[in-house]
């Protein structure tokens, strides 16, 4: 069901939600839907709601808290939570008053309101469909640019969530090509798939090995949006998403505990297919390319083993010392393919690549590698005021040794049990021809997160909105 954004109540709501600011309630507001002649201080925390009914509409008046300025990078959050709170066994509607919120307040609201309508039970058999409301979010007629561009992301948004959600067995390579060539129809942009015989003559070696212990065949999947009359021959953006549909760790399989969450393996593929769709949606004027190597890890007499030595698109070998250390192979291939066929000024990876960026970050940041300062500097201003944080880690050459190989030109793991996600980086950036302006995004603990929607962990979408608001800046 999508979120209505209106000018005029309905006025049938059972639910009539306002949000303030900290020490900002405005009481003439709550009491014109209150029915209240006085209404105390409230002084609501972010993210607490309070109840009042209406004494003659029987209507419920919910007020949200939403903190202070330091809190409303979360507010997308608040105002999720909040219509969360409200659901209930019943369908119902709620009207969101939202006439009276900034622009970034606006935005975090719509985003949070689309995004609380996401229906993680869509396998059940019920389907859920007692348990969603209906939404109207009440604006002024001059809040309207603001409010369609913030649903236009927020709609992006809950189509990575969608992909990176589904499970494995549906969501194979071709189905997340296929997702990416319906999306490229609907909204305007070209996409290319290539299947195991083209990536067979394009010598894409890392690729097909990742793949070749599974039944589902690989794809790389190419998108490019382009404005249209916009003439450039370089792309102003290259983005590659690591787009593995589910890694069983291969030969050097993984434990089965949590094991079902590797599903979430192609959360970089998600953003970068997100993002080139949000590029389309608001029609932004930047050409961009993403590219997704898309395989499922799997095992069978065919997988590689530890000890292979293999090739890739670049033509550099690569000793495989462990087969769960697969998102960096596929990677390497679509660096390597990327630049070599569009020479993007700027390139951006995302992947969920190592646990080792969890065991620095935790579950709050992004860990960033990356040799431009430049970069660096923008991808963290525009990620924290929309709570998509990044957080940049050393690139020192000291870990490059780590990597080096007896017999090949590179091993795909450390031989130290130390410093994972930046060795990790070092190999990556051995496929880069020495890209002077390359970010690699290590998203692992921030795509795929424990939230108070679920019982298990769903997707989040991150990097979408991030890279969004950072091709704004470079336009």
């Amino acid at each position: 069901m999508p979120l209505n954004i209106i000018e005029k109540s309905a006025g049938f709501a059972e639910v009539i939600l306002l949000a303030f600011e900290k020490n900002q309630e405005n009481h003439e507001i709550i009491k014109k839907y209150s029915g209240l002649a006085y209404v105390p201080e409230m002084n609501l925390g972010p993210k607490d709601v309070l109840s009042i009914y209406h004494p003659v509409k029987e209507q419920k008046i919910s007020i949200l808290g939403l903190g202070e300025q330091k809190d409303h990078a979360r507010s997308y959050q608040y105002f999720r939570s909040a219509i969360h709170q409200l659901k209930s066994k019943t369908k119902i509607h709620i009207e969101v008053i939202g006439s009276h919120l900034s622009d970034e307040l606006l935005t975090n609201a719509v985003i949070g309101l689309r995004i609380s309508l996401v229906n993680i039970g869509a396998f059940k058999t019920n389907g859920n469909r007692f348990e969603e409301p209906q939404i109207s979010l009440i604006i002024d007629k001059s809040q309207e640019s603001i409010a369609n561009k913030a649903l236009s992301i927020a709609e992006a948004q809950v189509s990575a969530m969608h992909l990176v959600d589904t499970p494995s067995n549906i969501k194979t390579p071709e189905y997340m090509a296929d997702y990416a060539v319906a999306s490229g129809k609907k909204y305007g942009y070209k996409v290319d798939v290539y299947d195991k015989k083209a990536l067979t003559e394009m010598k894409m070696e890392a690729l097909l090995a990742v793949g070749q212990g599974s039944c589902n065949e690989p794809r790389l999947i190419v998108m490019e949006y382009n404005p249209k009359g916009k003439k450039s021959t370089n792309p102003k953006l290259g983005l590659v998403g690591k787009g593995i549909s589910f890694d069983t760790g291969g030969i050097s399989i993984k434990p089965s505990a949590n094991m079902g969450y590797m599903k979430s393996d192609m959360g970089g593929a998600a953003a970068v297919i997100g993002a080139v769709e949000l590029a389309a949606r608001l029609k932004l004027d930047i050409h961009i390319v993403g590219v997704v190597p898309a395989a499922e890890n799997s095992v069978d007499a065919n997988s590689i083993r530890p000890g292979d030595v293999i090739s890739s698109y670049s033509g550099k070998s690569i000793e495989v010392i462990d087969t769960d250390a697969e998102g960096r192979l596929v990677l390497a291939d679509g660096l390597a393919y990327i630049i070599r066929n569009y020479q993007p000024e700027n390139l951006i990876d995302l992947a969920t690549l190592t646990g080792s960026v969890i065991a620095a970050l935790g579950y709050t940041a992004s860990g960033m590698f990356t040799h431009n300062d430049e970069m660096a500097a923008s991808l963290t201003s525009v990620g924290a005021p929309i709570n998509e944080r990044v957080w940049r880690m050393p690139m020192w050459e000291d870990y490059a040794p780590d990597m080096h190989s007896d017999i090949a030109d590179i091993k795909n793991l450390s031989s130290r049990p130390v410093a994972g996600s930046i060795t990790a980086a070092k190999f990556l950036e051995v496929f880069t021809a020495e890209h002077k302006n390359w970010v690699h995004l290590d998203i692992a603990g921030v795509a795929f997160a424990d939230s108070e929607f679920a019982k298990s962990r769903t997707a989040t979408a991150f990097g979408v909105r991030l890279l969004g608001a950072y091709m704004e800046t470079m336009i």
